[in-house]
């Protein structure tokens, strides 16, 4: 998630812009860049890493000014990358939040029309779009400009040619102005505005704006002028970098419809059938594997295990999941035909990366799943595909992990209708309920949203706990397992339902806790029912997370937490959502430090 400033009619404009993206550094980003309207034109400074090192320039005099973070999406962090862009005649630029999915197109054809591209960015085409139409009324460029972008955006325009003023335009991707005493101002985020003013106005998709020194001209999808309506923000600088949040894991769980959104755009395909890969892995490799193996750790360990029953339903290859802590010690076989996918937050996992050389030195061909563009782990594979979830602030990840099951499902998808294993309409019906996940997941927010007294009466004196699944959910159970360890420090262990009699059954009293993960439509549910069973007959208490249709879960449990019903290949989306939920609870009402657990870091990138 990239970061917005602009300012107009500021006496400093580059220290106002620097400033805001000081504001801006817990989303998280990789470089950073402003652009400011001076006597000499347009002034432009970026730097790759910390927005301290935009600071030790010589700060460009003027009062009209864009600034950014950025965190790639297309080609790595550099400061070529880097925003803002420029046209031709470098006297307009732009900053940009979001995909411009059909860049590619659009990039083919400036360049056939003579334009000069100096980046490997999506967002560089809309600078030079924008050159085209601009005939000396930069709201007008950029209007006509919008009908050709397919995707997402948070555009910021100035030209050196219109230097009072900033054109901006929203589609999928916030922007909020900001409303001063002879002065306006827009972000991407409120923390960048609340030094100056907290009278802001938000625009929806589709609007434009521009704003001069003493007044906001707003139009709306049709062009066609709006009154703005300004509102009065009630948050500090703290809350608002949390959006009004109380921790950035329970921001970052509510961000997971978003985050799913942003995986499937562009690569979900009217049959259901695209997986794009972003580095050089041809199609062949993917097509010919004749067996999948899956090396990660900790959450990301966890959904490559729900990953694999994903692939191996949708595919029919089979795959194994290993931890990359152990895979890189193992005996090395030849293991030419193997798909090898390494899937990490961070990209920087030591063990992973030590896993994904050994593997590619066993003649594996190597997958890189990963969120952090330009990340180590990116660049080594042969081939990447990036999860789009945004920056993780929370150590304990939450919207990565549903990102990573999404990428499995692309995955599945995509190979199952490629290989034959799935029929035509079979591709159709999955990619149709695929594409309703971000529903599914905002609707679990409303459905299980109201947690916190269950949480804490259902965990209220207990020091253990089991998290118990079937098939798909057991990845699940151990995943809801870690993060309730993780950051409220109870004992949990996830475990696959059926092993509870081959020992953990002894440990069950009437204070221990347990979590079931089912859903209504698994075929396992009957013997579900029957583990749940023989846990209550030991004493202990059970909640589910249990879909809507199910009318009897009720009879053999003692609390229910609701999700939307989908089939069951979907479970896992919305179920996540009431685990982290629920675990958030808890370890608030235990008083833990839940963005930063004691002992543990973000990205671990040592042995």
């Amino acid at each position: 998630m990239c970061g917005i400033i602009g300012v107009v009619g500021m006496p400093n404009a580059a220290s106002a812009l620097v400033k805001g993206l000081k504001r801006l550094e817990y989303r998280g980003y990789d470089s950073a860049g402003i652009a400011v309207v001076t006597g000499k034109g347009l002034e432009i400074q970026r730097a790759v890493g910390a927005v301290a090192n935009l600071e030790r320039q010589a700060a460009p005099l003027g009062t009209v000014g864009i600034g950014h973070t950025r965190w790639a999406t297309h080609g790595p962090p550099t400061e070529a990358n880097s925003h803002p862009h420029r046209d031709c005649s470098e006297r307009l630029a732009v900053v940009h939040n979001g995909i411009v999915e059909n860049y590619q197109e659009l990039r083919e054809g400036l360049q056939a029309r003579g334009h000069r591209l100096l980046s490997q960015t999506d967002t560089e085409v809309l600078a030079h779009l924008i050159e085209e139409r601009y005939h000396g009324d930069l709201l007008a460029a950029v209007q006509e400009t919008l009908p050709l972008i397919e995707g997402s955006y948070g555009l910021v325009v100035v030209s050196a040619d219109a230097p009072d003023r900033i054109v901006c335009a929203r589609m999928r991707s916030p922007l909020l102005l900001g409303v001063g005493q002879g002065q306006m101002l827009l972000a991407s985020d409120a923390t960048a505005l609340l030094e100056h003013t907290r009278s802001v106005v938000f625009l929806e998709d589709g609007e434009t704006a521009e704003l001069t020194q003493e007044r906001v001209r707003l139009f709306d999808a049709h062009r066609k002028p709006k009154i703005p309506v300004v509102r009065e923000l009630p948050w500090n600088l703290e809350a608002a970098e949390k959006g009004g949040f109380d921790h950035f894991m329970l921001k970052e769980i509510h961000e997971i419809p978003e985050a799913l959104h942003e995986v499937f755009r562009g690569r979900l395909g009217m049959a259901g059938d695209r997986f794009d890969v972003e580095g050089a892995l041809p199609e062949s490799a993917l097509r010919g594997a004749q067996r999948i193996l899956v090396l990660a750790c900790g959450t990301s360990y966890y959904a490559g295990m729900v990953g694999r029953s994903i692939v191996e339903q949708l595919a029919g290859v089979p795959v194994d999941v290993q931890l990359a802590s152990e895979y890189r010690y193992a005996p090395q076989t030849t293991q030419e035909g193997t798909l090898a996918i390494f899937v990490s937050q961070s990209g920087e996992t030591a063990d992973t990366l030590e896993a994904m050389r050994r593997a590619r030195a066993s003649g594996c061909r190597t997958l890189a799943m990963v969120n952090v563009v330009g990340s180590t782990l990116a660049r080594e594979a042969e081939g990447v595909f990036y999860l789009r979830a945004g920056p993780e602030i929370g150590v304990a990840s939450t919207k990565a992990f549903v990102n990573m099951v999404g990428g499995f499902y692309l995955l599945g998808l995509h190979l199952g209708a490629t290989r034959g294993h799935l029929t035509p309409d079979e591709c159709k019906r999955l990619a149709g309920e695929m594409r309703t996940l971000p529903r599914l997941a905002q609707r679990a927010l409303e459905t299980a949203g109201d947690v916190a007294p269950l949480a804490g009466e259902f965990f209220h004196g207990a020091e253990h706990a089991f998290y118990l699944g079937r098939q798909i959910n057991h990845g699940l159970a151990m995943e809801g397992a870690l993060k309730i360890k993780e950051i409220s420090y109870l004992h949990a262990e996830g475990y696959a339902a059926g092993e509870l009699k081959h020992g953990p059954l002894a440990l069950l009293t009437p204070d221990f806790p347990v979590v079931v993960a089912l859903s209504d439509k698994e075929p396992t549910y009957g013997v579900m029912v029957s583990n749940i069973g023989e846990v209550r007959a030991r004493g202990a208490k059970v909640l589910a997370i249990a879909t809507e249709t199910d009318a009897n879960v009720h009879k053999h449990v003692d609390h229910v937490v609701r999700v939307p019903a989908s089939d069951p290949l979907f479970y896992p989306v919305p179920a996540c959502v009431a685990l982290y939920l629920l675990a958030y609870h808890a370890a608030r009402g235990r008083g833990c430090n839940i963005d930063r657990p004691r002992n543990l870091a973000k990205s671990v990138t040592v042995e």
